[in-house]
Parts: structure tokens; C-alpha cells; sequence
């Protein structure tokens, strides 16, 4: 399933986005770089293994490399340090199938500097007809060659002087309107931590828990909903588990939620919410997609509020789209406290930004400052 809506795509109007496509399979090259340029793109090398894209990288300078992650001389995590070390800055994509092994490799890749990750079907004949992986390929080429562009050399000292202004206050650095409401005059003992993310959502989550610390995430259950795929959510809160130092898996079909665990939203599946805030159960729905997207945000968003009222701290992390909006809504209308990372250190503020400029956060905050404010939140209200 795609994550996003069927789209037309025309030639872009911009500069077209410089792609390095690196797959070992020549089939997958030729569709994706076929793809790319009817999408208004330029793919300005090809590689069939990690070495050759590594070589490439000084003569085609490209926005964005997708890497393959099973290749052979040098395969897809060997190279990415390589990659990033001759290339600072450059928007790098993993594409792997959906393996268990292949979704560790991609969240360590992650952790080593990728910006994401595109599941791939398992054969050709299968990318050839798929039409979720092409919309979810040309999207994130759109979104991370955008982002690639947006960015400058650092200015010389003496144009850093000439071009500086006195410091503003952050919501300044906002995109759009942003109007923070007022915080809970009711403070209530919070019953769960809920967290919504998506594209590049494993980093910050990890970031975000390991700065609350195990020692107060003992006090409440965590929630997350991460847009990932099957088998891909599994591995994701196994590498959550062993970072913070809690037990963390996929929520299972009516498991009664329990303080000092990390219950992740499995892929494919929306995560609902049941029973009393006193006696939470976990049940999972196969029902149609919510924002394009199962599991979706609102869908966990809005049982919660429904459940716990005001007693439930959530946090809205980078992604695309605006999934969580309509949740983070009834959430607050209900009494509770919302947090969305700001743009500045937001992979995609898509889904954080919708929050935010739809007035519903208390507080946008750079992701290093988010942790310790739910970590404080936390311990305030105990």
C-alpha cells in the first residue's frame, strides 16, 4: 500500500532534481530513472553497486542517491558512510525489500545518516507493476531534492556580519501562521506518552526517549505510531527496546497497555484504544486507510482522547502529509498537552506543520529541546 495518493506528475517547473540511482538490478535502474524523468527529474548517473556510485559522485553532484541496499563489491550500508563522508549533504534513500534483515540494515542505515528508506517489491516483475512503490519513489525525490536545494554554503565571516540580525524568537522560524495555545490550567497526572511520526521518525523517536530517560518513561506507557511497513515496525521497536532500555514491541490484538513499556503501531494495521483509562486495551483494525495511511496517527489520536481526556501528553514528530491533525484536535479539546517539532530540525514538516499552523500545539520546540520537555511535563505532574 502507498503511503501516498495516485498523483499526476508533470515536469517540474524548477531546476530539475539531480538523481544517483544505485541498484545492481538493470531493470530496476532503467524503470526508476524513466520514472524520474517523465516525473521532471534528472537522473545523472547510474551505478550498479556502491562502488561505482561512490566514484560517480564527484563528476554527477547529484541532490539525492538511491541506494540500493543489496548489491555486490560494495553493497548499500558499506558504501552510505562513504557516500556522506566524500559528500556532505546529500540526500540519501535506502531501498531494500521488505526482509527482516533488510529492515535492521535500513534502520541502521538511519541511524548512519540516511534520510530514509523506500520498500521494495521483492522482483522485478513486481516494480515493474507496482504503482505505490513509483508514487512513494517520485514523492520522496520531490520532498528530499527540495530540501537539498534549499540549502546554501556556509556564509564567509565577513557575509555573516553584513547579512546579521538580532536573534528572534523561535516560532519565527516557522513557516506560515503559527498561534501556540495556552498551556492546561488543569494539571493532571499524565496515564500515556503518545507519539505520531513518519518520514525520518525512527531517528527522532529514538532521540526524544532516550532524553526522557527509562527511568521516567517507567511512570506511563508509550504509544507510537510510526508510518512504516510490515515486518519493518517489529524491527523498529526492537531497536527501541535496546536504546532506551525498556521492553518495546508491536502492539498486539488485546493486550492491556502497561507503564514502562513502548507499544509500537504494527505496519499495516491501524493501533486502536479500548476500554478505560484505568484498563487500556490494545485492538488492532484493518480497516481502510486514514490520511493515505495504516497505521494512522488519528486514528490512535482519537480513541486516546476519548479515553484519557486531558490526561495524556502527545508529541508530533517530522513526516509528510497531515496525518495526527484531526486526533491532536480532540486531544487538546479534551485537556491534553501538544508538542510538534519545529522545521528547522524536522525531516519533512509536513505532519508537525500541520499542527502547528492549525494552532493546536502548546509548544514547537528543535527536537534535542523535546525530550527534556516531556521528561519535565512528566515529572510535574506525578
Amino acid at each position: 500500500m502507498s503511503a501516498f495518493p495516485a498523483v499526476a506528475h508533470a515536469p517540474a517547473a524548477r531546476s530539475p532534481i539531480k538523481v544517483l540511482v544505485a541498484d545492481d538490478s538493470a531493470v530496476v535502474r532503467g524503470l526508476v530513472s524513466r520514472w524520474l524523468g517523465e516525473a521532471g527529474h534528472e537522473v545523472v548517473a547510474t551505478a550498479p553497486n556502491g562502488r561505482a556510485a561512490v566514484d560517480a559522485l564527484a563528476r554527477c553532484n547529484p541532490d539525492v542517491v538511491l541506494l540500493d541496499i543489496e548489491m555486490p563489491e560494495l553493497d548499500g550500508i558499506q558504501a552510505l558512510p562513504l557516500i556522506l563522508a566524500k559528500q556532505p549533504g546529500v540526500q540519501v534513500v535506502m531501498m531494500s525489500t521488505l526482509t527482516q534483515r533488510n529492515a535492521d540494515v535500513s534502520l541502521r542505515c538511519l541511524a548512519l545518516g540516511a534520510v530514509d528508506y523506500i520498500p521494495k517489491p521483492e522482483s522485478n516483475r513486481g516494480v515493474t507493476t507496482s504503482d505505490g512503490f513509483r508514487n512513494d519513489l517520485i514523492e520522496r525525490i520531490r520532498v528530499f531534492g527540495a530540501a537539498r536545494a534549499r540549502r546554501r554554503p556556509a556564509p564567509t565571516a565577513v557575509e555573516a556580519a553584513a547579512s546579521a540580525t538580532p536573534a528572534a524568537p523561535a516560532v519565527s522560524r516557522l513557516s506560515g501562521t503559527v498561534t501556540l495555545r495556552p498551556k492546561p490550567r488543569t494539571v493532571v497526572p499524565p496515564r500515556a506518552l503518545l507519539i505520531g511520526s513518519s518520514t525520518g521518525g525512527p531517528r527522532a523517536v529514538g532521540e526524544v526517549l532516550e532524553k526522557i530517560g527509562a527511568a521516567t518513561l517507567r511512570r506511563l506507557p508509550v504509544l507510537i505510531v510510526q508510518h512504516m511497513p510490515p515486518v519493518f515496525t517489529a524491527v523498529f521497536a526492537e531497536h527501541l527496546g535496546a536504546r532506551i532500555g525498556l521492553p518495546a514491541a508491536e502492539g498486539k490484538a488485546d493486550e492491556r497497555i502497561q507503564p514502562g513499556r513502548i507499544y509500537v503501531a504494527p505496519g499495516g494495521r491501524h493501533m486502536r484504544l479500548s476500554g478505560s483509562a484505568a484498563d487500556t486495551v490494545i485492538r488492532l483494525d484493518d480497516g481502510p486507510p486514514v490520511n493515505f495511511c495504516r497505521p494512522a496517527v488519528d486514528v490512535m489520536f482519537l480513541d486516546a482522547a476519548a479515553l484519557y481526556g486531558g490526561a495524556t501528553l502527545s508529541v508530533i514528530l517530522t513526516g509528510m502529509g497531515s496525518d495526527g491533525t484531526a486526533g491532536a484536535r480532540a486531544l487538546v479539546e479534551a485537556g491534553g498537552t501538544l508538542l510538534a517539532q519545529d522545521e528547522a530540525t524536522s525531516t519533512v514538516w509536513g505532519m508537525p506543520g500541520s499542527v502547528a499552523k492549525a494552532g493546536l500545539c502548546h509548544a514547537v520546540l528543535p527536537l534535542p529541546e523535546i525530550g527534556p520537555a516531556l521528561r519535565n511535563a512528566i515529572a510535574e505532574r506525578v
